[in-house]
């Protein structure tokens, strides 16, 4: 006897979804493509048109979080998981990723990375436990190859990283007995956030940036696509056909960072 269904298991239609960071990059790319796999989605974002445009455009709801406050992401959950009329899963993609030598960056810099990158994860995670606790279900957050092996002029975002990383292996032992996983994305991907990042380099700092990726992506030697090479990882993670895996790292990355 099989088990084992390639359609429904990969399946997303009816799958109830948050994505936080929805406004735009791999949110955005995973409020459009989830929606089309026929998921039901609602978007969170600070950006309220941006994320509004993003979630209309596919028939997605939308509804405004600053994700470093506990207030609005308990309001935004609650607001979304009644949209839903429940959960299944969590995508947490909000992120910022700013620019900066570890020497120059200030304790503002650093306290507002810390602040979305990793107390936004623990905040959202924590807010949807009571939603999954009873039915499972799949959390998702975003971590980074610089949270592992760490990321030059980016200091402070490798430690938001890092942080991610452990606090998501960590719940996925917790978290196992209700029937949750919790895994993470490690992307490399060409978004918005990217082209930010090149226009804040020197010409000769961006040289020997796209320099390193030829070295050290092995597949084509540059960042990936959102809908190519990105959305078929986070599509399968969320759906059914990976029950059986927690506490892992999926890194979309061309082979970047070799998983061990």
């Amino acid at each position: 006897m099989y088990y084992f269904d390639v359609m429904s298991d990969f399946d997303l239609t009816g799958r109830r979804v948050i994505v936080t960071g929805g406004a735009s990059g791999m949110g955005a790319g995973t409020v459009r493509g989830f929606s089309r796999l026929g998921a039901q989605v609602v978007s969170l974002d600070l950006n309220e048109e941006a994320g509004g445009a993003v979630a209309k455009e596919v028939g997605a709801a939308f509804l405004t979080c600053d994700v470093t406050s506990q207030e609005s992401v308990e309001s935004a959950v609650k607001g979304a998981a009644g949209i839903l009329g429940g959960l299944d899963v969590l995508v947490n993609a909000a992120g910022i990723a700013p620019f900066g030598s570890a020497a120059e960056t200030s304790l503002a810099t650093w306290e507002r990375i810390i602040a979305v990158n990793a107390t936004g994860t623990f905040l959202t995670n924590v807010a949807v436990f009571p939603h999954l606790r009873d039915g499972g279900g799949r959390v998702i957050n975003f971590a980074s190859s610089a949270g592992i092996i760490g990321l030059p002029a980016k200091a402070a975002y490798s430690a938001s990283k890092g942080a991610v990383v452990a606090w998501t292996r960590t719940l996925a032992i917790e978290w196992a007995p209700y029937g949750i996983t919790v895994n993470a994305i490690a992307p490399a991907i060409w978004t918005p956030m990217y082209d930010k990042t090149r226009s804040e380099m020197s010409p000769e700092a961006l040289a020997a940036h796209d320099a390193a990726l030829k070295r050290t992506i092995p597949l084509g030697g540059r960042l990936g696509d959102i809908e190519r090479d990105f959305l078929p990882v986070i599509a399968f993670v969320a759906s059914p056909a990976s029950r059986f895996m927690t506490g892992q790292m999926f890194a979309a990355d061309g082979g970047l960072l070799p998983m061990r």
